[in-house]
């Protein structure tokens, strides 16, 4: 950090370098940390009306954090959000590191920014859009039951959207990218003279993984894993449009009580859910022991 007000102050002087810091602290305290300690505050506050605000009834109050344990529903959906997070993490990470492997190791460079743009491209259209295709896609008529017909896998139509099948299936191909990009990242730095070595040496592919490429990619991993949870847990769109009632979200939950006017329980929820983020985030740091400073580069 110091590091960084020195080379400031040396490429654009006292006054340039002081205006620059003033427009990124005003912007750091007014778009960032302000809206957070609003919504803070929010969320220890009652639900009350207009009258009643600012009177002897607005007292700080755990009654919205209290609710999440004691509400029987949000509490089983809260829990399942976490573990379809998860496992949509999960999926993303063992379909990613193959990928990018060969993006990264295995493909020639020549095509690597062909493969790149196959990668990207579809995202460029919108999020919606991408989520509305996948509707058609898994729906009862889609491609996804007519191609499992034909090969006569199944004798009628499956129903993907039962549970959080469609959803699951969905998060991961949404948030691949986020996965793919911090693991090529990591892996493109590796020499690939050590891979060579240890295949002359005998090694299986299996243990060269293992032992090389998979330590040498753990920055990437944690960061590829923390985004692709962060995004999956705070999904709206999603779980709306790709979920049945029997898959509801925490994040619905939420929504519904923004839109019901309940800001006071949907700011609660909301802090919860970013601070269960923020764990995992620290979490997923220690897993693969990787320091912040190895994260932010």
């Amino acid at each position: 950090m110091t590091g960084i007000i020195k080379q400031a102050f040396a490429s654009f002087g006292k006054t340039g370098a002081g205006i620059i810091f003033l427009l990124v602290g005003g912007w750091v305290i007014f778009m960032i940390i302000s809206p957070q300690l609003i919504a803070l505050d929010y969320s220890f506050r009652p639900l009350l009306p207009l009258r009643d605000i600012g009177g002897p009834k607005d007292a700080y109050t755990l009654k919205n954090y209290i609710t999440l344990m004691t509400n029987t529903l949000h509490r089983a959906v809260f829990f399942k959000t976490i573990w379809s997070s998860l496992l949509v993490t999960f999926l993303a990470l063992c379909l990613c590191y193959p990928i990018s492997y060969y993006l990264a190791k295995a493909a020639r460079r020549s095509h690597v920014s062909l493969l790149m743009m196959c990668i990207i491209v579809p995202y460029w259209i919108n999020e919606l859009l991408r989520i509305f295709a996948w509707q058609l896609i898994l729906s009862d008529a889609g491609i996804l039951n007519q191609m499992l017909l034909w090969l006569q896998v199944i004798n009628e139509p499956v129903n993907f959207r039962a549970g959080d099948t469609a959803v699951i299936m969905g998060m991961v191909y949404a948030y691949i990218l986020f996965m793919v990009f911090p693991l090529y990242n990591a892996m493109e730095s590796l020499d690939k003279n050590q891979i060579d070595g240890a295949r002359d040496l005998g090694a299986s592919w299996l243990r060269i993984h293992w032992k090389i490429v998979i330590p040498h990619a753990k920055p990437g991993m944690a960061v590829g894993c923390i985004m692709t949870f962060m995004l999956a847990a705070g999904s709206v769109a999603a779980p709306q449009l790709l979920g049945s009632p029997s898959s509801f979200w925490f994040t619905q939950i939420i929504y519904t009580n923004y839109e019901t006017a309940n800001w006071n329980l949907g700011t609660a929820y909301a802090e919860v859910l970013a601070l269960l983020c923020l764990v995992f985030m620290f979490l997923m740091l220690k897993l693969f022991k990787v320091g912040l400073k190895e994260f932010v580069k």
